[in-house]
């Protein structure tokens, strides 16, 4: 009993030492997973996360215990139940989640499991599924497959399989002759790893998808709402964060059209008051820049003409002037 119970004192120590250390973890499911698998992940993880096992009874003890000081941890009680297991972690959690998930072996069929929910993401010759192809079976196991319902025809002496045939779906279970079948075609139609169930971090549980959210969907769902309650408050007069900038805008427009209408001015709005009283002096201001720069690209566009008159000319005469004794000589 001694024993029992200064190994219980350990665990527990050790559950709060990394519940005080590490921010985030990962509630595991470990149905079917191997010992070299388990293993492998903690290898794996090793300088990163911290993998963590237990009965479900003195994890739910042990944090009990912990409540009192961290009111938290309380979030987790709901989520232990079934196989599971703890990864503490305080490095990305997309990053730590694939870590996880990667290692996963290939199972051959047994009668009674249950497909897995995943299998539309594995690649069909490791799904469910029986493909075309020749078996390299002798003719007399040709009734076997016709009692599943696998189209089947004989060439060169053995079965060949006609057409792919989907045998269970996931979810369901496979059936005795099911898992008969894949064995004897040597199919190992599942893969077991790892399964993440729920994410804590810094006080909070959460879903796995959640990771799934990238950060211009969260910054586009913060805008809409923003939008929302600007025009929910500029609607009802009622000033808010996101409708104040609006209403000093709007306010200060106000105020202008009053300026204008009664002609009183002060500096920021004088300019403004000049230009609809002399649009036409705004107006010609423009077309004198405009005339100015075709001024201006037409010199330049004459003297460039000029220039190449000029070059053209010098190539035409290839004799110096008064030395036409040359040419006649010529």
């Amino acid at each position: 009993m001694g024993g029992k119970s200064t190994n219980k004192a350990a665990y527990f120590d050790k559950l709060k030492a990394l519940l005080e250390e590490y921010k985030s973890i990962f509630i595991v499911t470990v149905d079917n997973v191997s010992s070299q698998q388990m293993h492998e992940i903690r290898q794996s993880l090793r300088g990163e996360g911290v993998v963590l096992m237990g009965k479900n009874t003195m994890v739910r003890r042990a944090i009990k215990g912990f409540i009192s000081d961290f009111p938290e941890y309380e979030r987790l009680l709901p989520n232990i139940k079934g196989n599971v297991g703890f990864i503490f972690t305080n490095e990305d959690l997309k990053q730590i989640r694939e870590k996880i998930l990667s290692n996963k072996v290939a199972a051959p069929a047994r009668a009674g499991a249950i497909a897995p929910a995943d299998a539309s993401h594995i690649p069909r010759s490791l799904c469910v599924f029986v493909p075309a192809g020749n078996t390299g079976m002798e003719p007399g196991k040709t009734s076997f497959f016709q009692a599943l319902g696998v189209p089947t025809k004989i060439a060169r002496g053995t079965i060949e399989i006609v057409s792919d045939l989907k045998l269970v779906d996931a979810g369901n279970k496979v059936g005795a002759s099911e898992a008969t079948l894949l064995n004897m075609l040597g199919i190992s139609p599942f893969t077991y790893g790892m399964r993440i169930s729920q994410v804590y971090d810094q006080g909070q549980c959460f879903s796995p998808d959640v990771l799934d959210i990238e950060e211009t969907q969260l910054l586009g769902a913060l805008a809409s709402a923003v939008k929302a309650i600007a025009t929910i408050s500029l609607a009802l007069g009622y000033p808010t964060l996101p409708s104040v900038i609006h209403s000093v805008v709007n306010g200060y427009k106000k105020v202008l059209a009053v300026a204008i209408e009664t002609e009183y001015s002060w500096p920021e709005v004088e300019e403004l008051l000049d230009r609809i009283a002399n649009p036409d002096a705004y107006a010609s201001a423009a077309p004198a820049v405009a005339a100015a720069t075709e001024e201006e690209s037409g010199a330049a566009e004459t003297k460039a003409e000029e220039e190449e008159k000029e070059e053209s000319e010098d190539e035409g005469n290839l004799y110096p002037p008064g030395d036409a004794s040359l040419c006649s000589r010529i």
